[in-house]
């Protein structure tokens, strides 16, 4: 067996580890963790283990407005920023961020730490948790058609307000051309579940989640890179949901790409490395499913400022 085949053979393995992980979760809830188009170029919001991967000191800014022209509709603001320390064996990671849905909001930090280990030439896995806050909030006077005196639960002009603790984990491995991850962004109480807990002694435990992902790099030429890449996003019970990802970069500067949500959304993608420390990204969703009717679709901003010193290996990783 030839190297080309060991090569090949160990991406089969990895790849099929994630799509076994797929189909093993099988209760029915909602999706509650903040959706990216553009989650490639924000690993760190899926997955604690790609802390410190990028090497240099990179800090990201993330701007979703989701189904726009719908009232209540979901906005997600994130910014984070991770490195590498200990010479490349670990990494850090701080992520803040402000989410909103309707009556609900949820502002939080996680900080994140992660393990990096050299298991081939230019292969890394990576093992990562993080650990964090979120404050979950709920205003029940903006609820539409609220007045209804046979519930309780809008008798009250109160707003609760409670802080929840939050936990996540997962694992990353990477070569210059290929990436894998599995990760779960919380293992506690999700935030649908906080305002019963708020009026109940009943504990009501989170709908799990699990992303997997998986991209590689094809060199055309020297000024062509295609990437294809997957998200596949599972909520226990909820079918589960795949973005199927193709970019296209031209002279590691600009790159156009498109998605397929399965059931409910094309994306549209471009990003721009303007300079070696900035790079700007933005995403528009067209939903497909009956969401069409009412909404302008979806918009994304990402950007990225890398500090410090570019002889790190930054370059190997820059694709992802």
């Amino acid at each position: 067996m030839n190297y080309t085949h060991i090569i090949i053979k160990k991406k089969s393995i990895i790849l099929l580890f994630i799509f076994l992980m797929v189909y093993s979760i099988q209760k029915i809830h909602a999706q509650t963790e903040p959706m990216y188009s553009q989650y490639m170029y924000n690993m760190l919001g899926v997955n604690p283990a790609y802390a410190g991967n990028r090497e240099a000191l990179s800090l990201n800014f993330f701007q979703r407005n989701q189904w726009v022209g719908i009232k209540g509709a979901p906005k997600t603001t994130s910014i984070s920023i991770d490195q590498a320390i200990k010479e490349g064996k670990m990494g850090w990671g701080l992520q803040v961020y402000d989410d909103r849905l309707g009556v609900e909001a949820a502002t939080g930090f996680n900080g994140m730490l992660s393990t990096r280990i050299r298991v081939s030439e230019k292969g890394v896995l990576s093992g990562g948790l993080s650990f964090g806050m979120m404050n979950y909030r709920i205003n029940l006077n903006d609820v539409n058609n609220r007045n209804n005196p046979n519930d309780p639960s809008f008798i009250s002009t109160d707003k609760p307000s409670k802080w929840n603790p939050s936990v996540g984990m997962g694992v990353y491995y990477n070569t210059d051309r290929f990436y894998a991850s599995i990760s779960t962004p919380s293992v506690l109480k999700s935030r649908l579940a906080s305002y019963e807990n708020m009026n109940s002694s009943i504990d009501k435990s989170e709908a799990f989640h699990l992303f997997a992902n998986a991209g590689y790099v094809f060199e055309i030429n020297e000024e062509v890179k295609l990437k294809p890449s997957t998200m596949v996003k599972m909520v226990s019970g909820a079918p589960i949901e795949a973005d199927i990802n193709m970019n296209l970069w031209l002279k590691d500067m600009l790159g156009i790409g498109g998605s397929y949500r399965t059931g409910d959304a094309f994306v549209g993608m471009v990003e721009l490395q303007a300079t070696q420390q900035i790079r700007i990204g933005y995403a528009y969703d067209m939903p497909f499913n009956p969401l069409k009717y009412f909404t302008k679709g979806s918009h994304e901003l990402m950007l990225r400022y890398e500090f410090g010193n570019f002889k790190t290996k930054i370059k190997s990783t820059r694709y992802f």
